[in-house]
């Protein structure tokens, strides 16, 4: 038809058609049987305003939402597809105008303004109601019913829709009331649940319906409520709950602590992981339960040390040992927890770490935890003390008693110690293993750095060099017929920086002594004249024969002992005053000595009077009659006690480490306030040792004496380094 043939329609005839246009397409959206439209009736559609489609529509969809709860969801789902699919077909009826006329105008495009339309007209009306029977249905899914899950997903799926891109309307009218309804019902669960339910139960319900509550997201939900969703339901379950739950008697924490529970606790680390400040909830009592075993631990060696009557040697020797190792198996058996069930999580490690600096801290019986590790570790690496175990399980062991000095403050204390019962077990050769000694040595360095054990690495490498100067001074005998000795001598030569501090006396040797001291002091002049010996009687062993009327025994005894029973080759008897005078030694020497040989184990020698002390006023003969069932017998001589020692020893080297450390500071802060250079201080020398804060601020007045240091002149708490 051209433009002159267009035939002039009346409104009622328009009007009419229209009707029919309307009837056409409600049919076809009811599914009803109905020829599609032809391309004549599309242009006459087109031509007569079908712009009243939408109000007819709208009308004819308000007309069907009369029903209630899943019915009405049910018709909105169709109704809402249905009315999606007349919008289009307006956006195609109108698509000059919409492409155009709308354009030019600035006008909104007929899709946006068929959904404001449903958004004012329908939505507006029955958002609250289709709100309401949602929140019902996902209710009666909580309690076990079977609902239908894609009219869910539809029905919210028009609430997205309805925001054009926005989520306002799905989260203001439908999501608020959801996480309202949700806190509400897992609050009177959680109520019920934490008073019927064991903890693992009750984190089995739990950890079930965060699952649920994920999987209603998945299939219904959008995605944007996953989180606030599980944060309702971790509050109500978990938050709320925490502390009545992790300590409910005979199933909380500490009760899967101590049965070994992996499972419960792996899953309690997962469920608290998710909720603000709930790892700090079950650190802490992690920490609490382990310090408790710990200390538990502690009394256990407390009470078997007092109903043994144990002497100090007991306790740091077995029972030391034995304390040391269930310490250790109580760490693997946590360390074990840390990384199975919480994740080796940095909350589980810092907790584990701060239970141990506790325990490891507190001595057993007047013996800290510093002397019992070294003992531990002395007792393993001489010989006969690991004889049963493997080089692999001794290896093991030295590692974890290392692990173990992690946690000690005094660390400086422990090198001390290790340094001499090092010293001991080389110079009387009783190191069972040099690559367990090596192993220890390196394990110590990893620990503590390389300064902290230069020197017993020194000692080491010196006592290589000591055996290297022993075989040259055997071949210097053999090249000189004039310096036969008649006896063995092996001397050990040590350099005095390395090595600890030994007492040193000039004790009067007998002449066989005399002639050994002098040789090899002629074969070491022959190697360098620029360094004095200085003999240290004290470190030094003998074997001499004993003939008594029983038999001839063999005598393994210290110099000064064997000084003192040679006297009496020339001498029936003598008094004490005699011997110290002959022997050029202190009364305390003198007591030790005489105490070993008449009172001890071993009675080389008589005493009158009978007694168990030694006096000034006593007199001594050599025991003839004396014998044994051994040919071979050690004399030992009383222990000293070296703990005082070692302390002023191990304070001295603290004062001159805060000084080095102040001075490093100083040095490179060049300007520094007295607060500032405590806390750096305390900061470098931590790893080793505690430092005393009152000390380190002796150490700074004696740097400022010494003009290491000055104050300011206008800041008293400020301080200059003097270049």
């Amino acid at each position: 038809m051209t433009m002159n043939e267009r035939k002039t329609i009346d409104l009622e005839e328009g009007w009419e058609f229209m009707q029919k246009g309307i009837t056409k397409l409600k049919k076809i959206l009811e599914g009803l049987p109905e020829p599609p439209f032809s391309s004549e009736d599309y242009v006459m559609l087109y031509t007569f305003g079908v712009f009243f489609l939408l109000l007819v529509s709208l009308l004819f969809l308000w007309l069907h939402i009369l029903k209630h709860d899943e019915f009405m969801l049910r018709e909105l789902v169709k109704r809402w597809a249905n009315y999606k699919i007349m919008v289009r077909w307006l956006a195609k009826f109108f698509r000059y105008l919409d492409k155009y006329f709308v354009a030019r105008r600035s006008l909104q495009p007929l899709t946006e303004v068929g959904l404001k339309c449903f958004h004012d007209q329908v939505y507006q009306e029955l958002n609250a109601k289709v709100s309401d029977a949602v929140i019902s249905l996902i209710h009666q899914e909580r309690e076990g019913e079977q609902i239908d899950r894609a009219l869910l997903k539809n029905v919210l799926d028009i609430f997205v829709e309805v925001g054009m891109g926005q989520m306002d309307h799905y989260q203001n009218d439908f999501e608020e009331a959801m996480l309202k309804d949700t806190a509400a019902y897992y609050s009177r669960k959680a109520s019920n649940w934490i008073l019927e339910y064991s903890c693992p139960d009750y984190m089995l319900k739990a950890e079930e319906c965060l699952r649920r509550e994920k999987d209603r997201v998945a299939h219904y939900l959008h995605s944007s409520s996953e989180p606030k969703l599980l944060e309702k339901v971790q509050h109500e379950l978990l938050s709320v709950y925490a502390t009545q739950l992790l300590e409910k008697e005979h199933s909380g924490c500490h009760a899967l602590l101590r049965d070994d529970k992996v499972e419960d606790l792996s899953r309690m680390f997962r469920l608290f992981s998710k909720i603000p400040k709930g790892l700090d909830v079950v650190s802490n009592i992690f920490k609490q339960h382990v310090t408790a075993e710990g200390m538990a631990l502690v009394k256990q060696a407390e009470d078997a040390a007092s109903n043994k009557k144990a002497d100090k040697k007991d306790v740091i020797g077995l029972q030391g040992r034995d304390f040391v190792t269930k310490v250790i198996e109580l760490h693997d058996k946590y360390l074990a927890h840390v990384s199975d069930s919480f994740q080796n999580h940095k909350l589980s490690r810092k907790a584990l770490r701060q239970a141990f600096e506790v325990i490891c801290n507190k001595g057993v019986a007047g013996s800290s935890s510093a002397e019992l590790l070294a003992a531990v570790c002395d007792n393993i690496l001489k010989k006969g003390g690991s004889k049963k175990l493997s080089d692999e399980a001794i290896e093991e062991i030295l590692e974890k008693i290392v692990k173990m000095l992690a946690f000690i403050i005094d660390k400086d204390l422990f090198g001390e110690l290790c340094r001499r019962k090092l010293a001991r077990r080389l110079l009387f050769d009783k190191s069972a293993s040099d690559d367990h000694e090596r192993f220890i040595l390196t394990k110590l360095k990893q620990l503590c750095g390389g300064q902290f054990m230069s020197k017993m690495e020194e000692m080491v490498t010196d006592f290589t060099l000591a055996k290297d100067n022993q075989t040259s001074f055997e071949g210097y005998l053999n090249n000189k017929p004039h310096a036969y000795l008649g006896i063995d001598l092996t001397v050990t030569v040590l350099t005095t920086g390395s090595w600890p501090s030994y007492k040193s006396f000039d004790l009067n040797l007998p002449a066989e002594m005399v002639k050994c001291v002098e040789v090899f002091r002629e074969f070491y002049q022959t190697k360098t004249k620029h360094r004095s010996l200085t003999w240290i009687y004290s470190l030094g062993s003998c074997k001499i024969s004993g003939k008594f009327e029983p038999k001839t025994m063999e005598l393994i005894v210290t110099t000064s002992q064997a000084c003192a029973l040679l006297l009496f080759n020339s001498s029936d008897r003598l008094s004490y005053s005699e011997i110290m005078t002959q022997l050029n030694l202190s009364d305390d020497d003198v007591v030790r000595l005489l105490h070993s040989l008449s009172c001890a184990k071993y009675k080389i020698l008589n005493k009158e009077p009978n007694t168990k002390t030694i006096s000034p006023i006593d007199h001594f003969e050599f025991n003839s009659k004396f014998t044994d069932k051994m040919r071979r017998i050690k004399i030992d001589l009383p222990p000293l006690d070296e703990k005082k020692k070692v302390i002023e020893d191990v304070d001295m080297d603290r004062r001159y480490a805060i000084d080095a450390s102040i001075v490093r500071i100083m040095k490179s802060r060049k300007v520094l306030g007295h607060q500032q250079l405590v806390m750096e201080c305390v900061e470098q020398l931590g790893h080793i040792f505690e430092p005393d804060y009152n000390l380190i601020k002796k150490r700074i007045e004696s740097l400022i004496t010494r003009d290491y240091l000055e104050r300011d002149e206008d800041n008293p708490n400020q301080f200059r380094y003097v270049v």
